[in-house]
């Protein structure tokens, strides 16, 4: 499925394995893949959309990088009935989230570069996201809440949003992030939660938005 041929069958193994089933796992390939994924992809957009701006590329790579995207990969390949997690994990449904997906994307990706080096890594990534790449439009690729909070304030000479963790819960495989956020056009903190303080900020800055488009009508 993922048209590539591993001359070492090792790399492939701890690509796929999760890091419930052992110290043998995949978490450093994740690490390796998830830089070699964002320099290619930067790259590729780079040379496809001569004419876009620096901001609009900046958008388009995260539109491609982020985990949702990559889990769509990963089932795009059935990934998920070869990930090879531990018990609790396996009880829990795991190889059907979205972050573990991913990251064994990501991981197979670094495992591919350390296998063959990087053209041979490039064209991997090419061909999992040759589908992606065709139809995407640099026009179709909103701003993400934060950018569009912090752009608003901006544009009326406010101070930036300031965010914090209140609240950290939660496993070391599904933790859950509390974050607040303050801004001056608003009384009252915004509180918001994900599985990461990345997506608890997004919830926060999106649920601003929503508060200050409501008191401008």
């Amino acid at each position: 499925m993922i048209d590539y041929q591993f001359n070492n069958k090792e790399l492939l193994d701890q690509a796929l394995t999760h890091r419930s089933l052992g110290n043998n796992n995949n978490e450093r390939l994740e690490y390796l893949g998830d830089a070699i994924l964002g320099f290619v992809i930067a790259e590729i957009i780079y040379r496809k959309f001569s004419d876009v701006s620096e901001g609009e590329l900046t958008r388009l790579r995260a539109s491609l990088v982020k985990g949702e995207k990559l889990a769509e990969i990963g089932r795009d390949i059935q990934l998920s009935k070869e990930i090879k997690l531990g018990p609790g994990e396996l009880k829990s449904g795991g190889w059907r989230r979205d972050s573990i997906l991913a990251n064994t994307v990501e991981a197979l990706i670094g495992a591919v570069y350390l296998d063959s080096g990087i053209e041979s890594c490039r064209n991997f990534i090419l061909s999992l996201y040759q589908h992606h790449l065709e139809n995407i439009d640099p026009a179709d690729i909103k701003k993400d809440a934060k950018s569009q909070l912090q752009e608003y304030l901006q544009s009326r000479k406010q101070d930036v949003p300031t965010y914090k963790v209140v609240e950290e819960s939660g496993s070391s495989h599904h933790p859950e992030f509390t974050v607040s956020c303050k801004i001056g056009l608003l009384e009252d903190l915004i509180v918001a939660k994900g599985t990461s303080k990345r997506k608890a900020e997004q919830s926060a800055a999106n649920k601003a938005m929503s508060l200050l488009n409501s008191k401008c009508k």
